[in-house]
């Protein structure tokens, strides 16, 4: 495999992305919300990590003022363990901090260790849960955040 690229998305991504989506969530955004990030929403920014043009995965990130937020981010299960969540996470901290965010959020599932795991490695603390967050099953999210 060669080295992977990660570039904006487009919404002639959004085929791969929605497969992405379907596969990964139990509760996926339906089509029309990233067309709506992707060409309405001015705060939206969303990358897509793809090798040999296949997309594997993708991260949406909001900035509003000095604050930023990951909106989603997903790897194809077949492409998860070799870090390429991490690569992908790195990269949107660091538009984060190019476009001069102070701090960044998220919320990821309580059950979730292994995502909270690599959240950690980048200095996100948890400082709050969000009861019955995920329509699915009602699940908590734990909101992280860390200081850019």
């Amino acid at each position: 495999m060669s080295e992977p690229v990660i570039r904006s998305m487009t919404i002639h991504d959004l085929d791969e992305v929605m497969n992405i989506e379907h596969t990964c969530f139990s509760s996926p955004w339906d089509r029309s919300a990233f067309v709506n990030e992707l060409v309405e929403n001015p705060y939206a920014f969303y990358y897509v990590i793809e090798n040999q043009d296949r997309i594997f995965g993708y991260c949406g990130l909001w900035i509003v003022l000095d604050q930023a937020q990951i909106t989603n981010i997903a790897i194809l299960p077949e492409f998860r363990g070799y870090k390429f969540g991490e690569t992908l996470f790195s990269f949107a901290l660091q538009k984060a901090r190019e476009k001069e965010a102070k701090s960044l959020s998220l919320e990821v599932r309580i059950s979730n260790a292994v995502a909270q795991r690599m959240y950690r490695k980048f200095g996100m603390k948890p400082v709050g849960i969000r009861k019955n967050y995920y329509q699915d099953n009602q699940e908590d999210a734990m909101v992280m955040w860390v200081k850019l």
